[in-house]
Order: C-alpha cells, then sequence, then structure tokens
C-alpha cells in the first residue's frame, strides 16, 4: 500500500480536486483506493457523527463509504482552537496513525488531504503537513496556484524539507500569458535543483463558474427577476462603472461575465442585458426602473441587487472565485479530465511501485 498526501503553497489551491483526480484515476486502473484529512477545518456531521464537510464530498465522489470520525481524527472547530490555546492538547498523531492504519488496511493507494497551507497550517498543535506525512510514511504530492506569480521558493523548501518523499509539484490555474515563462525559466531551473514538475493545469473558466443563485447567496443578495434561470453559470464578471461607450468595448471581449454596476447606471445595465450577459448585480441597494425588469424577464436574464458598493462587491466576487468549492458532477468530471490529461502518470506509477 501507497500513500499519497496532498499538500499546497496555500489554502484554496487545489488539494481537493487534485484528491479526486488521483482517486478517480487511481480507480479507474483498478486499484482498490482509500481517502483521509487528518485534520478538517470545514465541520460538519455526518450520519449523527463529526467530520469534514470536504472529506464527506470527496468520499462520496470516490465511492467511499467510511466512518467521518476516522477520515477526519483532528476536527478543527472553535472549541478545539480555543482549547489547543489554552492547555496542553496532548500528542494527536497517535490517533491520525492509528486511523490510517484503520482505513488503508484493504486498500493499495490512500490518498490523503492536507489542511491549508502544507508547511504551517497546524503547527501549533502539532499536525502540520510535514509532520502527518511523515508519521504516515507517506510521499507528499504538492499544489501551487498561480496568483500574480507561483511560489518557487516555497516548493523548494519543501523540496529540502522532504527530500526524497517529495513526489513533486503541479501548478494550478496557470493563465496563458504566463505559460512561456513557466516553461522556459522556472520548470527548467527547478528541475535543475531537483524538483519534479508533475503536471502543469491550464486556467480554465469552468472551474471558476458559480450559478447565479449561488452567487446571490454568496453575495448576500436578493434575485429579483428571471427567477427560473438562476441556475445559469457565470464564468467571471466585468465591472460597468465606465461611460457606456467604453463598458460596450469591453464587454465585447468578456462574454460570459456577470456585469457589477451600480442601480441607478440604466445605460450600462441595458447593453448588459441586451448583450446576454449571465446575470446582472446591481450595487448599493438599488432596484432598477421598469424597463430594465421588463427586458430582464423577456430576455430571462436574472438580476441581483445587493447592499454592498461596487468595489466591495468585485473584491468578493474575486474572493468567491478563488475559494468556490468544488460541488458540482459536471465540474468535477471537467477538472479531472484536466487534472488526469496534464499529470505525468508514469513518473507516479515509477516512483510509487504501483
Amino acid at each position: 500500500m501507497v500513500g499519497i498526501y496532498i499538500g499546497s503553497t496555500t489554502g484554496y489551491s487545489g488539494k481537493n480536486l487534485l484528491a479526486m483526480s488521483l482517486g478517480l484515476k487511481f480507480r479507474n486502473s483498478g486499484f482498490n483506493v482509500g481517502y483521509m484529512k487528518p485534520v478538517g477545518a470545514v465541520p460538519h456531521m455526518d450520519s449523527g457523527k463529526p467530520g469534514d464537510a470536504d472529506a464527506a464530498f470527496i468520499q462520496q465522489v470516490l465511492g467511499l463509504e467510511q466512518d467521518p470520525v476516522k477520515v477526519t481524527p483532528v476536527l478543527v472547530t472553535r472549541d478545539f482552537t480555543i482549547k489547543a490555546f489554552s492547555e496542553d492538547m496532548g500528542d494527536l498523531m497517535p490517533s491520525v496513525v492509528e486511523s490510517y492504519e484503520e482505513l488503508s488496511a484493504d486498500k493499495d493507494v490512500m490518498i490523503i488531504g492536507g489542511s491549508g497551507s502544507y508547511l504551517s497550517s497546524g503547527t501549533y498543535c502539532g499536525v502540520s503537513g510535514p509532520d502527518v506525512a511523515r508519521a504516515l510514511g507517506a510521499k507528499t504530492v504538492l499544489v501551487d496556484r498561480y496568483s500574480s506569480e507561483l511560489h518557487y521558493d516555497y516548493v523548494l523548501r519543501v523540496h529540502k524539507e522532504l527530500g526524497d518523499d517529495f513526489l513533486g509539484v503541479v501548478f494550478n490555474d496557470v493563465p496563458e500569458h504566463y505559460m512561456d515563462e513557466l516553461t522556459s525559466l522556472i520548470i527548467p531551473f527547478l528541475e535543475k535543483r531537483g524538483v519534479k514538475v508533475l503536471g502543469i493545469i491550464p486556467r480554465d473558466p469552468l472551474m471558476g463558474a458559480i450559478k447565479v443563485s449561488d452567487l446571490a447567496e454568496r453575495l448576500f443578495g436578493k434575485i429579483i427577476s428571471a427567477h427560473a434561470k438562476a441556475d445559469r453559470v457565470v464564468e467571471n464578471f466585468l465591472i460597468g462603472t465606465m461611460q457606456v461607450e467604453n463598458f460596450i468595448t469591453h464587454f465585447r471581449r468578456h462574454k460570459n461575465s456577470a456585469v457589477i454596476v451600480g442601480g441607478d447606471r440604466a445605460d450600462v445595465q441595458l447593453v448588459a442585458l441586451e448583450g446576454n450577459c449571465p446575470c446582472l448585480i446591481l450595487t448599493g441597494n438599488l432596484y432598477p426602473n421598469d424597463i430594465i425588469l421588463t427586458r430582464s424577464e423577456v430576455l430571462e436574464i436574472p438580476v441581483i441587487v445587493v447592499r454592498d458598493d461596487t468595489y466591495a462587491v468585485a473584491k468578493k466576487m474575486e474572493a468567491i472565485q478563488e475559494s468556490y468549492k468544488l460541488r458540482d458532477m459536471i465540474k468535477i468530471n471537467h477538472g479531472a479530465g484536466l487534472v488526469n490529461s496534464e499529470l505525468d502518470y508514469d513518473y507516479l506509477y515509477d516512483e510509487l511501485d504501483l
């Protein structure tokens, strides 16, 4: 049996997607696959037992039915954090190891999901990524998501700390404009220093997409028209604060983008509706006039009204796109296909003796 620990340079880097992709790939190749998330940060009740919501969902995707308490023996709740800061928690690792041994007993491959940042998260209570991976005898795959740049210093630190137990890094959500620098400069630099780059996952609009209904909920807004089309998908967003002539130019380049605009900007609202945007997000808690509402209903384009100003909504949208969880099987299958087409499985099979 082999264990693969999936860590990341920062939170929301793609650990869950990689866990599901690897698990599905190994399962489809005939291996008996198990899953564990030793440290959970999204508490949730599963069949009356405490567990981690992400771990429960990944088990569902992989067709596993395991005790949530065993899957996530360390569950970080508010009470847990207070206790960890105010008194001695003792050694949490024995319970992690015991659960792992039980879950992996009849498995060929165990996928171990990390939480937060690999090197630092969990250090305060003795269950950081490297500590857990070593205790379980697992090898580590690191995920690094592009955000203005890649975290190559962090990757080198992990390589230095783990040595042969570091399988390599997967670069995720890499935009097209950065590909040349990555392939011609950064990857050769890392590989010269012994770091294996297992794959490059290109940016894909669908992976950051969100349904209009979910978007309204996350923005604490209200859908006021075309409710039947609340399942439309938003892939990006565009701010409509500019003059309408300039907005038209930008809008033509950003199809399938939600338009964030003040509730008093009927000129921009009408252009967005006639251009078939997936939804309008009106800021400042201002409702549109009757013409806009009528066109919205006729064109079946939902309108969301939110209290925040345009700048605050734009910042929230950026955060939502970075952190929106995978819960749609269409998106999961698409993402797994994207990941598994780019990963160097020949290298993984060889290194893991599979």
